[in-house]
Protein backbone atom coordinates (compact mmCIF):
# COMPACT_ATOMS: atom_id res chain seq x y z
CA UNK A 1 0.00 0.00 0.00
CA UNK A 2 0.97 3.21 -0.49
CA UNK A 3 -0.09 7.04 1.29
CA UNK A 4 0.52 10.29 0.00
CA UNK A 5 -0.29 13.62 2.27
CA UNK A 6 -4.25 14.08 1.65
CA UNK A 7 -5.26 10.45 1.60
CA UNK A 8 -7.38 9.11 3.82
CA UNK A 9 -6.51 5.84 2.73
CA UNK A 10 -3.89 3.74 0.93
CA UNK A 11 -3.84 3.76 -2.29
CA UNK A 12 -4.26 -0.35 -3.15
CA UNK A 13 -1.39 -2.35 -4.83
CA UNK A 14 -3.99 -4.62 -6.67
CA UNK A 15 -6.56 -2.03 -8.52
CA UNK A 16 -10.01 -3.43 -10.03
CA UNK A 17 -11.68 -2.44 -13.33
CA UNK A 18 -15.00 -3.73 -12.92
CA UNK A 19 -16.71 -1.36 -15.52
CA UNK A 20 -13.82 -2.58 -18.13
CA UNK A 21 -12.92 -5.97 -16.86
CA UNK A 22 -9.30 -5.42 -16.39
CA UNK A 23 -7.43 -5.56 -13.23
CA UNK A 24 -3.71 -3.75 -12.77
CA UNK A 25 -1.09 -3.76 -10.54
CA UNK A 26 0.43 -0.74 -9.49
CA UNK A 27 4.52 -0.86 -9.65
CA UNK A 28 6.59 2.18 -9.79
CA UNK A 29 5.77 5.50 -8.67
CA UNK A 30 5.97 8.07 -12.04
CA UNK A 31 5.38 11.40 -9.64
CA UNK A 32 2.27 14.20 -9.10
CA UNK A 33 0.82 17.40 -10.78
CA UNK A 34 -2.12 18.56 -9.41
CA UNK A 35 -4.72 16.58 -7.71
CA UNK A 36 -3.11 13.29 -8.92
CA UNK A 37 -0.05 10.94 -8.18
CA UNK A 38 0.89 9.35 -11.04
CA UNK A 39 2.08 5.30 -10.70
CA UNK A 40 3.05 2.78 -13.42
CA UNK A 41 0.15 0.05 -14.11
CA UNK A 42 0.05 -3.27 -14.90
CA UNK A 43 -2.37 -4.92 -17.10
CA UNK A 44 -2.38 -8.44 -15.18
CA UNK A 45 -3.83 -10.30 -18.24
CA UNK A 46 -1.83 -9.03 -20.80
CA UNK A 47 1.27 -7.48 -19.04
CA UNK A 48 0.48 -3.57 -20.97
CA UNK A 49 2.11 -1.04 -19.05
CA UNK A 50 0.41 1.94 -18.91
CA UNK A 51 0.54 5.31 -16.83
CA UNK A 52 -2.16 5.11 -14.08
CA UNK A 53 -3.16 8.61 -12.81
CA UNK A 54 -4.60 8.50 -8.88
CA UNK A 55 -6.91 11.22 -7.54
CA UNK A 56 -8.33 10.51 -4.24
CA UNK A 57 -11.54 11.74 -3.84
CA UNK A 58 -11.10 13.77 -0.67
CA UNK A 59 -9.60 15.99 -2.98
CA UNK A 60 -12.92 16.52 -5.07
CA UNK A 61 -15.19 17.37 -2.53
CA UNK A 62 -16.44 20.60 -4.34
CA UNK A 63 -18.92 20.51 -7.31
CA UNK A 64 -16.45 22.12 -9.71
CA UNK A 65 -13.70 20.34 -8.71
CA UNK A 66 -15.87 16.81 -9.91
CA UNK A 67 -17.24 18.77 -13.19
CA UNK A 68 -13.66 19.97 -14.46
CA UNK A 69 -11.94 16.44 -13.85
CA UNK A 70 -15.26 15.23 -15.63
CA UNK A 71 -14.54 17.75 -18.57
CA UNK A 72 -10.61 16.78 -18.72
CA UNK A 73 -11.79 13.09 -18.76
CA UNK A 74 -14.61 13.59 -21.44
CA UNK A 75 -11.93 15.71 -23.86
CA UNK A 76 -9.26 13.63 -23.60
CA UNK A 77 -11.05 10.28 -24.41
CA UNK A 78 -11.98 12.09 -27.90
CA UNK A 79 -8.70 12.39 -29.02
CA UNK A 80 -7.20 9.84 -31.17
CA UNK A 81 -3.43 10.92 -32.60
CA UNK A 82 0.14 9.69 -32.91
CA UNK A 83 0.92 13.40 -31.41
CA UNK A 84 -1.60 13.53 -28.36
CA UNK A 85 -1.20 11.27 -25.11
CA UNK A 86 -3.17 8.08 -25.89
CA UNK A 87 -6.67 7.87 -23.41
CA UNK A 88 -6.89 4.12 -22.69
CA UNK A 89 -9.72 4.57 -19.45
CA UNK A 90 -11.13 5.82 -16.25
CA UNK A 91 -12.92 4.22 -13.51
CA UNK A 92 -13.09 4.82 -9.60
CA UNK A 93 -13.67 2.91 -7.20
CA UNK A 94 -15.32 4.16 -3.44
CA UNK A 95 -11.74 6.11 -2.46
CA UNK A 96 -9.91 6.68 -6.16
CA UNK A 97 -10.97 7.91 -9.56
CA UNK A 98 -8.31 6.32 -11.47
CA UNK A 99 -7.69 7.23 -15.47
CA UNK A 100 -4.79 5.33 -17.09
CA UNK A 101 -3.01 6.93 -20.43
CA UNK A 102 -0.34 6.13 -22.61
CA UNK A 103 3.03 5.78 -20.64
CA UNK A 104 5.97 8.00 -21.86
CA UNK A 105 8.76 6.58 -20.94
CA UNK A 106 11.32 9.23 -21.91
CA UNK A 107 9.39 12.09 -19.57
CA UNK A 108 8.27 15.48 -20.65
CA UNK A 109 9.90 17.98 -22.70
CA UNK A 110 10.92 19.99 -19.33
CA UNK A 111 13.29 17.32 -17.93
CA UNK A 112 15.03 17.50 -21.65
CA UNK A 113 15.20 21.37 -21.60
CA UNK A 114 17.15 20.90 -17.72
CA UNK A 115 19.44 18.68 -19.05
CA UNK A 116 20.66 19.74 -22.06
CA UNK A 117 19.59 23.58 -22.39
CA UNK A 118 19.50 25.09 -25.87
CA UNK A 119 19.20 22.40 -28.47
CA UNK A 120 20.28 22.57 -31.80
CA UNK A 121 18.42 23.96 -35.02
CA UNK A 122 17.62 20.33 -36.20
CA UNK A 123 16.30 18.86 -32.54
CA UNK A 124 14.35 21.52 -32.46
CA UNK A 125 12.72 21.47 -36.06
CA UNK A 126 12.24 17.58 -35.13
CA UNK A 127 10.02 18.55 -31.90
CA UNK A 128 8.43 21.48 -33.33
CA UNK A 129 7.17 19.94 -35.99
CA UNK A 130 5.30 17.03 -34.24
CA UNK A 131 3.60 20.21 -32.01
CA UNK A 132 2.86 21.67 -34.77
CA UNK A 133 0.76 18.38 -36.19
CA UNK A 134 -0.58 18.20 -32.78
CA UNK A 135 -2.09 21.62 -32.51
CA UNK A 136 -2.93 21.18 -36.35
CA UNK A 137 -5.18 18.09 -35.04
CA UNK A 138 -6.88 19.80 -31.88
CA UNK A 139 -7.55 22.86 -33.68
CA UNK A 140 -9.02 21.91 -36.91
CA UNK A 141 -10.37 18.26 -36.65
CA UNK A 142 -11.59 18.56 -32.92
CA UNK A 143 -11.88 22.51 -32.65
CA UNK A 144 -9.85 22.05 -29.53
CA UNK A 145 -7.48 24.74 -27.53
CA UNK A 146 -5.50 23.38 -24.93
CA UNK A 147 -4.93 26.23 -23.22
CA UNK A 148 -1.90 25.03 -21.41
CA UNK A 149 1.31 24.08 -23.86
CA UNK A 150 4.49 24.40 -22.38
CA UNK A 151 7.46 21.91 -21.60
CA UNK A 152 5.89 20.21 -19.15
CA UNK A 153 2.73 19.07 -20.60
CA UNK A 154 4.84 17.83 -23.72
CA UNK A 155 5.89 13.99 -23.30
CA UNK A 156 8.06 11.93 -24.77
CA UNK A 157 7.77 8.00 -25.32
CA UNK A 158 10.53 5.52 -26.07
CA UNK A 159 10.53 5.95 -29.59
CA UNK A 160 11.38 9.69 -29.01
CA UNK A 161 7.88 10.72 -30.34
CA UNK A 162 6.12 13.68 -28.61
CA UNK A 163 3.28 13.58 -27.27
CA UNK A 164 0.91 16.60 -25.72
CA UNK A 165 -0.84 15.93 -22.57
CA UNK A 166 -2.57 17.30 -19.72
CA UNK A 167 -5.86 18.76 -21.15
CA UNK A 168 -7.17 20.28 -17.44
CA UNK A 169 -7.39 23.40 -18.92
CA UNK A 170 -8.77 22.18 -22.53
CA UNK A 171 -11.81 23.49 -24.02
CA UNK A 172 -13.87 23.10 -27.34
CA UNK A 173 -14.84 26.12 -29.76
CA UNK A 174 -17.88 25.55 -31.03
CA UNK A 175 -18.39 28.36 -33.52
CA UNK A 176 -15.40 30.13 -35.49
CA UNK A 177 -16.56 33.67 -33.80
CA UNK A 178 -16.37 31.94 -30.08
CA UNK A 179 -13.88 33.54 -27.42
CA UNK A 180 -13.54 32.17 -24.73
CA UNK A 181 -12.77 34.59 -21.46
CA UNK A 182 -10.97 32.64 -18.47
CA UNK A 183 -8.10 33.44 -17.16
CA UNK A 184 -5.51 30.00 -17.16
CA UNK A 185 -2.50 29.25 -18.40
CA UNK A 186 1.37 29.29 -16.79
CA UNK A 187 3.11 32.45 -16.38
CA UNK A 188 6.05 32.19 -19.35
CA UNK A 189 3.88 30.95 -21.76
CA UNK A 190 0.09 32.49 -21.21
CA UNK A 191 -1.04 34.46 -24.47
CA UNK A 192 -1.84 38.30 -24.20
CA UNK A 193 -5.21 38.34 -24.98
CA UNK A 194 -5.49 35.67 -21.79
CA UNK A 195 -4.10 38.69 -19.96
CA UNK A 196 -6.05 41.71 -20.95
CA UNK A 197 -8.91 39.32 -21.25
CA UNK A 198 -9.91 40.41 -24.33
CA UNK A 199 -11.18 36.90 -25.35
CA UNK A 200 -9.16 34.14 -26.46
CA UNK A 201 -9.21 31.23 -28.98
CA UNK A 202 -6.57 28.67 -31.11
CA UNK A 203 -4.22 31.40 -31.05
CA UNK A 204 -2.88 31.13 -27.54
CA UNK A 205 -1.73 28.24 -28.28
CA UNK A 206 0.43 29.16 -31.18
CA UNK A 207 1.71 32.05 -28.98
CA UNK A 208 2.60 29.17 -26.16
CA UNK A 209 4.59 27.65 -28.63
CA UNK A 210 6.55 30.02 -29.53
CA UNK A 211 7.65 30.52 -26.04
CA UNK A 212 8.65 26.94 -26.15
CA UNK A 213 10.32 27.24 -29.90
CA UNK A 214 12.19 30.25 -28.20
CA UNK A 215 13.28 28.65 -24.88
CA UNK A 216 14.21 25.48 -26.88
CA UNK A 217 16.59 27.81 -28.97
CA UNK A 218 17.45 29.97 -26.78
CA UNK A 219 17.51 28.42 -23.07
CA UNK A 220 15.24 30.23 -20.98
CA UNK A 221 11.62 31.53 -22.01
CA UNK A 222 11.37 34.76 -23.82
CA UNK A 223 10.10 36.97 -21.41
CA UNK A 224 10.85 35.27 -17.90
CA UNK A 225 11.96 37.68 -15.33
CA UNK A 226 12.29 37.32 -11.62
CA UNK A 227 9.48 39.56 -11.39
CA UNK A 228 5.49 38.19 -12.04
CA UNK A 229 4.37 41.29 -12.77
CA UNK A 230 7.46 42.43 -15.10
CA UNK A 231 6.94 39.05 -17.04
CA UNK A 232 3.32 39.77 -17.66
CA UNK A 233 4.25 43.46 -18.15
CA UNK A 234 6.87 42.28 -21.02
CA UNK A 235 4.25 39.76 -22.67
CA UNK A 236 1.33 42.26 -22.86
CA UNK A 237 3.93 44.60 -24.89
CA UNK A 238 5.67 41.80 -26.40
CA UNK A 239 8.98 42.83 -25.32
CA UNK A 240 11.95 40.23 -26.30
CA UNK A 241 15.48 39.62 -28.26
CA UNK A 242 15.85 36.91 -30.36
CA UNK A 243 19.88 36.78 -30.30
CA UNK A 244 21.09 36.28 -33.41
CA UNK A 245 24.03 34.41 -32.77
CA UNK A 246 21.94 31.32 -31.84
CA UNK A 247 19.14 31.53 -33.97
CA UNK A 248 19.02 31.12 -37.57
CA UNK A 249 17.25 33.77 -39.76
CA UNK A 250 13.89 30.86 -40.55
CA UNK A 251 13.43 30.26 -37.05
CA UNK A 252 13.73 34.12 -35.75
CA UNK A 253 10.86 34.33 -38.48
CA UNK A 254 8.93 31.36 -37.12
CA UNK A 255 9.38 32.95 -33.91
CA UNK A 256 8.18 36.37 -34.45
CA UNK A 257 4.83 34.85 -36.33
CA UNK A 258 3.64 33.17 -33.75
CA UNK A 259 4.81 35.72 -30.80
CA UNK A 260 2.71 38.83 -32.84
CA UNK A 261 0.79 40.63 -29.96
CA UNK A 262 -2.51 40.60 -31.96
CA UNK A 263 -3.79 37.25 -32.73
CA UNK A 264 -5.82 38.06 -35.90
CA UNK A 265 -1.87 38.38 -37.18
CA UNK A 266 -0.42 34.98 -36.07
CA UNK A 267 0.08 32.22 -37.52
CA UNK A 268 -2.13 29.19 -37.57
CA UNK A 269 -0.42 25.43 -37.00
CA UNK A 270 -1.42 24.84 -40.64
CA UNK A 271 0.54 27.07 -41.82
CA UNK A 272 3.16 26.58 -39.49
CA UNK A 273 3.54 22.95 -40.90
CA UNK A 274 4.36 25.36 -43.90
CA UNK A 275 6.63 27.36 -42.90
CA UNK A 276 10.07 27.02 -44.42
CA UNK A 277 12.05 26.40 -40.98
CA UNK A 278 9.92 23.07 -40.93
CA UNK A 279 10.28 21.95 -44.56
CA UNK A 280 13.48 23.29 -45.97
CA UNK A 281 15.93 22.49 -42.73
CA UNK A 282 17.42 19.00 -42.07
CA UNK A 283 14.93 17.56 -40.53
CA UNK A 284 15.84 13.79 -38.40
CA UNK A 285 13.96 11.22 -39.18
CA UNK A 286 14.40 9.93 -35.33
CA UNK A 287 16.77 11.26 -32.88
CA UNK A 288 18.47 8.83 -30.67
CA UNK A 289 17.30 8.80 -27.28
CA UNK A 290 21.09 9.80 -26.04
CA UNK A 291 19.81 13.38 -27.30
CA UNK A 292 17.69 13.85 -23.58
CA UNK A 293 21.32 14.35 -22.21
CA UNK A 294 23.83 14.98 -25.11
CA UNK A 295 23.84 16.86 -28.23
CA UNK A 296 23.50 14.55 -31.21
CA UNK A 297 26.22 13.90 -34.23
CA UNK A 298 25.14 16.80 -36.86
CA UNK A 299 27.37 17.07 -39.84
CA UNK A 300 28.67 20.85 -40.56
CA UNK A 301 26.06 20.72 -42.89
CA UNK A 302 23.46 19.29 -40.81
CA UNK A 303 24.02 22.14 -38.49
CA UNK A 304 23.91 24.95 -40.87
CA UNK A 305 21.28 27.70 -39.71
CA UNK A 306 18.72 27.61 -42.03
CA UNK A 307 18.11 31.00 -44.06
CA UNK A 308 15.15 32.53 -45.31
CA UNK A 309 13.35 34.14 -48.13
CA UNK A 310 10.69 36.04 -46.00
CA UNK A 311 12.06 38.85 -44.17
CA UNK A 312 12.12 38.90 -40.36
CA UNK A 313 8.95 39.85 -38.81
CA UNK A 314 9.62 42.72 -36.36
CA UNK A 315 8.75 42.34 -32.81
CA UNK A 316 5.49 44.49 -32.19
CA UNK A 317 6.84 47.49 -30.41
CA UNK A 318 9.81 47.91 -32.79
CA UNK A 319 10.23 49.88 -35.68
CA UNK A 320 9.48 48.42 -39.09
CA UNK A 321 12.48 46.31 -40.89
CA UNK A 322 14.46 46.66 -37.37
CA UNK A 323 16.74 43.25 -37.11
CA UNK A 324 17.05 41.83 -33.84
CA UNK A 325 20.21 42.68 -32.04
CA UNK A 326 21.84 40.82 -28.73
CA UNK A 327 22.75 43.00 -26.31
CA UNK A 328 26.09 41.10 -25.78
CA UNK A 329 29.10 41.36 -28.86
CA UNK A 330 30.11 37.96 -30.32
CA UNK A 331 33.00 36.38 -28.74
CA UNK A 332 34.27 33.36 -30.35
CA UNK A 333 35.29 30.97 -27.16
CA UNK A 334 38.44 28.53 -27.39
CA UNK A 335 37.20 24.92 -27.21
CA UNK A 336 39.22 23.72 -24.24
CA UNK A 337 37.85 27.20 -22.51
CA UNK A 338 34.46 26.25 -23.42
CA UNK A 339 35.13 22.71 -21.91
CA UNK A 340 36.70 23.64 -19.08
CA UNK A 341 34.12 25.86 -18.02
CA UNK A 342 31.52 23.17 -18.67
CA UNK A 343 33.42 20.85 -16.11
CA UNK A 344 33.33 24.10 -13.78
CA UNK A 345 29.61 24.91 -14.27
CA UNK A 346 28.86 20.96 -13.31
CA UNK A 347 31.31 20.73 -10.71
CA UNK A 348 30.08 23.71 -8.97
CA UNK A 349 26.53 22.59 -9.23
CA UNK A 350 27.29 19.26 -7.37
CA UNK A 351 29.49 20.95 -4.51
CA UNK A 352 26.67 23.44 -3.66
CA UNK A 353 23.77 20.78 -3.97
CA UNK A 354 25.23 18.72 -1.78
CA UNK A 355 26.77 21.08 0.72
CA UNK A 356 23.55 22.43 0.95
CA UNK A 357 21.65 19.17 1.69
CA UNK A 358 23.98 18.56 4.42
CA UNK A 359 23.41 22.06 5.98
CA UNK A 360 19.54 21.78 5.41
CA UNK A 361 18.25 18.48 5.92
CA UNK A 362 18.37 18.73 9.71
CA UNK A 363 16.04 16.19 10.38
CA UNK A 364 17.14 12.56 10.31
CA UNK A 365 14.38 9.62 9.39
CA UNK A 366 14.19 6.42 9.38
CA UNK A 367 13.98 5.94 5.76
CA UNK A 368 14.25 8.29 2.72
CA UNK A 369 10.77 10.38 2.24
CA UNK A 370 8.61 9.10 -0.67
CA UNK A 371 7.07 12.64 -0.81
CA UNK A 372 10.71 13.58 -1.93
CA UNK A 373 10.59 11.05 -4.80
CA UNK A 374 10.96 12.68 -9.04
CA UNK A 375 10.77 9.39 -10.91
CA UNK A 376 11.19 12.02 -14.02
CA UNK A 377 14.59 13.48 -12.51
CA UNK A 378 15.90 10.12 -13.20
CA UNK A 379 19.19 9.83 -15.06
CA UNK A 380 19.19 9.21 -18.78
CA UNK A 381 22.56 7.38 -17.98
CA UNK A 382 24.32 5.36 -15.35
CA UNK A 383 27.58 3.16 -15.45
CA UNK A 384 26.02 -0.53 -14.65
CA UNK A 385 29.71 -2.28 -15.30
CA UNK A 386 32.88 -1.09 -14.49
CA UNK A 387 36.99 -3.20 -14.84
CA UNK A 388 40.19 -1.40 -13.97
CA UNK A 389 42.64 -2.46 -16.08
CA UNK A 390 44.24 0.73 -15.57
CA UNK A 391 48.19 -0.92 -14.86
CA UNK A 392 48.09 -2.22 -19.00
CA UNK A 393 44.80 -0.26 -20.69
CA UNK A 394 42.56 2.06 -18.90
CA UNK A 395 39.05 1.72 -17.14
CA UNK A 396 36.33 -0.07 -18.91
CA UNK A 397 32.86 0.51 -18.42
CA UNK A 398 29.41 -0.05 -19.32
CA UNK A 399 26.09 2.13 -19.35
CA UNK A 400 22.44 1.02 -18.71
CA UNK A 401 21.85 0.97 -22.36
CA UNK A 402 24.58 -1.67 -22.75
CA UNK A 403 26.36 0.64 -24.39
CA UNK A 404 30.66 0.57 -23.66
CA UNK A 405 33.43 3.62 -22.94
CA UNK A 406 37.01 3.18 -22.26
CA UNK A 407 39.05 5.61 -20.99
CA UNK A 408 42.61 5.05 -21.89
CA UNK A 409 45.52 5.34 -20.35
CA UNK A 410 47.08 7.91 -22.68
CA UNK A 411 44.11 10.03 -22.10
CA UNK A 412 42.05 9.33 -25.21
CA UNK A 413 38.28 7.66 -25.09
CA UNK A 414 36.37 5.20 -26.83
CA UNK A 415 32.70 4.37 -27.28
CA UNK A 416 31.03 1.30 -28.50
CA UNK A 417 27.41 2.06 -28.44
CA UNK A 418 24.21 -0.11 -27.66
CA UNK A 419 24.49 -1.36 -31.47
CA UNK A 420 27.56 -3.03 -31.21
CA UNK A 421 28.64 -1.58 -34.28
CA UNK A 422 28.56 2.91 -34.00
CA UNK A 423 31.78 4.38 -32.28
CA UNK A 424 32.84 7.47 -30.92
CA UNK A 425 36.17 8.65 -30.50
CA UNK A 426 38.12 11.24 -28.57
CA UNK A 427 41.98 12.38 -28.74
CA UNK A 428 43.64 13.61 -26.36
CA UNK A 429 42.67 16.77 -27.09
CA UNK A 430 39.08 16.11 -27.08
CA UNK A 431 38.64 15.96 -31.23
CA UNK A 432 35.45 13.82 -32.01
CA UNK A 433 34.92 11.34 -34.85
CA UNK A 434 32.86 9.06 -35.38
CA UNK A 435 33.26 5.60 -37.36
CA UNK A 436 32.08 1.81 -36.76
CA UNK A 437 33.76 -1.35 -35.58
CA UNK A 438 34.03 -2.60 -39.38
CA UNK A 439 35.12 0.93 -40.99
CA UNK A 440 37.65 2.86 -38.77
CA UNK A 441 41.03 4.81 -38.93
CA UNK A 442 43.90 2.18 -39.20
CA UNK A 443 45.34 4.47 -36.26
CA UNK A 444 42.80 3.88 -33.95
CA UNK A 445 42.60 -0.20 -34.95
CA UNK A 446 44.34 -1.44 -31.57
CA UNK A 447 41.71 0.64 -29.55
CA UNK A 448 38.78 -0.67 -31.09
CA UNK A 449 39.90 -4.33 -30.48
CA UNK A 450 40.38 -3.12 -26.84
CA UNK A 451 36.80 -1.60 -26.01
CA UNK A 452 35.59 -4.95 -28.21
CA UNK A 453 37.49 -7.16 -25.79
CA UNK A 454 36.16 -5.10 -22.63
CA UNK A 455 32.92 -5.28 -23.84
CA UNK A 456 33.02 -9.02 -24.03
CA UNK A 457 34.66 -9.25 -20.78
CA UNK A 458 32.33 -7.32 -18.81
CA UNK A 459 29.27 -9.22 -20.43
CA UNK A 460 30.89 -12.52 -19.74
CA UNK A 461 32.33 -12.03 -16.43
CA UNK A 462 30.59 -9.21 -14.56
CA UNK A 463 26.68 -9.80 -14.70
CA UNK A 464 24.30 -11.45 -17.05
CA UNK A 465 24.95 -10.77 -20.62
CA UNK A 466 23.55 -7.88 -22.45
CA UNK A 467 23.03 -7.99 -26.01
CA UNK A 468 23.18 -5.90 -28.77
CA UNK A 469 20.49 -3.43 -29.11
CA UNK A 470 19.06 -3.99 -32.60
CA UNK A 471 20.06 -1.05 -34.85
CA UNK A 472 17.59 1.84 -35.37
CA UNK A 473 16.72 5.13 -37.28
CA UNK A 474 18.89 7.85 -35.42
CA UNK A 475 21.53 5.66 -34.13
CA UNK A 476 23.91 7.49 -36.95
CA UNK A 477 23.62 10.52 -35.05
CA UNK A 478 23.81 9.29 -31.38
CA UNK A 479 26.11 10.70 -28.85
CA UNK A 480 27.66 9.10 -25.81
CA UNK A 481 28.25 10.84 -22.97
CA UNK A 482 32.19 10.00 -22.12
CA UNK A 483 34.05 9.34 -18.83
CA UNK A 484 35.75 12.57 -17.60
CA UNK A 485 38.10 11.44 -14.85
CA UNK A 486 37.49 8.36 -12.23
CA UNK A 487 39.52 7.55 -9.39
CA UNK A 488 39.14 4.75 -6.12
CA UNK A 489 39.65 4.66 -2.14
CA UNK A 490 39.72 1.58 -0.48
CA UNK A 491 35.54 1.93 0.27
CA UNK A 492 34.60 3.60 -3.35
CA UNK A 493 35.45 4.21 -6.65
CA UNK A 494 34.26 7.58 -8.15
CA UNK A 495 33.22 8.04 -11.77
CA UNK A 496 32.32 11.35 -13.22
CA UNK A 497 30.16 11.74 -16.62
CA UNK A 498 30.83 14.41 -19.31
CA UNK A 499 26.98 14.97 -18.85
CA UNK A 500 27.57 15.91 -15.65
CA UNK A 501 26.31 13.25 -13.28
CA UNK A 502 28.85 11.87 -10.56
CA UNK A 503 28.26 8.07 -9.84
CA UNK A 504 29.91 6.54 -6.34
CA UNK A 505 29.79 2.95 -5.84
CA UNK A 506 31.14 1.45 -2.56
CA UNK A 507 32.57 -1.72 -2.38
CA UNK A 508 31.44 -3.25 0.71
CA UNK A 509 27.93 -2.51 0.51
CA UNK A 510 27.18 -2.36 -3.14
CA UNK A 511 25.95 0.33 -2.56
CA UNK A 512 25.22 2.78 -5.67
CA UNK A 513 24.17 6.70 -5.77
CA UNK A 514 24.02 8.98 -8.99
CA UNK A 515 24.29 12.76 -8.28
CA UNK A 516 23.04 14.85 -11.32
CA UNK A 517 23.89 19.07 -10.74
CA UNK A 518 21.43 19.90 -14.01
CA UNK A 519 18.36 17.85 -12.50
CA UNK A 520 19.76 18.86 -9.11
CA UNK A 521 18.76 15.09 -8.15
CA UNK A 522 20.05 12.17 -6.26
CA UNK A 523 19.73 9.02 -7.41
CA UNK A 524 20.16 5.50 -5.41
CA UNK A 525 20.35 2.53 -7.90
CA UNK A 526 18.97 -0.55 -6.51
CA UNK A 527 20.29 -4.35 -7.02
CA UNK A 528 17.64 -5.29 -9.31
CA UNK A 529 17.99 -2.70 -11.59
CA UNK A 530 15.22 -0.22 -10.36
CA UNK A 531 16.40 3.66 -9.60
CA UNK A 532 14.87 5.59 -6.71
CA UNK A 533 14.89 9.65 -7.08
CA UNK A 534 15.22 12.66 -4.92
CA UNK A 535 14.75 16.14 -5.10
CA UNK A 536 17.85 17.64 -3.26
CA UNK A 537 15.35 20.73 -2.31
CA UNK A 538 12.87 18.09 -1.12
CA UNK A 539 15.20 16.53 0.85
CA UNK A 540 16.39 19.89 2.24
CA UNK A 541 12.65 20.34 3.65
CA UNK A 542 11.54 16.99 4.75
CA UNK A 543 15.01 15.47 6.21
CA UNK A 544 16.72 12.29 5.47
CA UNK A 545 18.62 9.02 6.62
CA UNK A 546 21.77 8.68 8.84
CA UNK A 547 22.74 6.67 5.74
CA UNK A 548 22.32 8.90 2.89
CA UNK A 549 24.05 11.78 4.86
CA UNK A 550 27.27 10.12 5.14
CA UNK A 551 27.27 9.04 1.66
CA UNK A 552 26.87 12.86 0.80
CA UNK A 553 29.51 13.91 2.83
CA UNK A 554 31.95 11.08 1.18
CA UNK A 555 30.94 12.29 -1.94
CA UNK A 556 31.45 16.17 -1.12
CA UNK A 557 35.00 14.67 -0.42
CA UNK A 558 35.03 12.74 -4.11
CA UNK A 559 33.89 16.22 -5.41
CA UNK A 560 36.66 18.19 -3.83
CA UNK A 561 38.96 16.07 -5.16
CA UNK A 562 37.73 16.81 -8.88
CA UNK A 563 37.68 20.06 -8.22
CA UNK A 564 41.04 20.33 -7.62
CA UNK A 565 42.31 18.61 -10.56
CA UNK A 566 40.02 20.70 -12.52
CA UNK A 567 41.76 23.98 -10.97
CA UNK A 568 45.19 21.96 -12.29
CA UNK A 569 43.61 22.25 -15.93
CA UNK A 570 42.30 25.44 -15.36
CA UNK A 571 45.35 26.91 -14.51
CA UNK A 572 47.60 25.34 -17.17
CA UNK A 573 44.53 26.19 -19.92
CA UNK A 574 45.21 30.29 -18.97
CA UNK A 575 49.15 29.35 -19.24
CA UNK A 576 48.41 28.07 -22.51
CA UNK A 577 46.46 31.05 -23.65
CA UNK A 578 49.08 33.46 -21.89
CA UNK A 579 51.63 31.98 -24.49
CA UNK A 580 49.61 31.82 -27.96
CA UNK A 581 48.94 35.81 -27.53
CA UNK A 582 52.76 36.86 -26.03
CA UNK A 583 53.92 38.64 -29.67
Amino acid sequence: MSRHRGESVPIPTTIPDTQNGVQYKRLHYLGKGGFAKCYEFQNTATGEIVAGKVVPKTLLTKQHQKEKMMQEIALHKTLTHKNVVMFKSSFQDSNFVYITLEICKKQSMMELHKRRGPLTEPEVRYYMKQIAEGMDYLHNTMKMIHRDLKLGNIFINGEMVLKLGDFGLATRINSPDERKKTLCGTPNYIAPEILIKSGHSFEVDMWSSGCIMYTLLVGKPPFETSSLKETYSRIKRTEYVIPEDTVGPAASNLITSMLKNNPKTRITATEMLEHEFLTEGYLPKRLPSSALTVRPHFTERQMTFNTTKKPLIAVDNLPENEDFQSDMPMVKVDPTTRRLQKKRDDIDGLYNMLQDTILNAVRVLPEMPEDAEHPASSPVYWISKWVDYSDKYGIGFMLCDNSVGVLFNDATRAMLHANANNMQYLDKEFQESFFTKNDFPQAVKKKVSLIDYFRKYMNEHLLKAGAAAAPKDGDELSRLPYLRTWFRTRTAICLWLSNGSMQVNWFESHEKVVFCPKMKSITMLKQDGSTQTFLARKLNTLGITNSMKEKIKYAKQMVRKCREGLEQEEQQNRQRMRENIRP
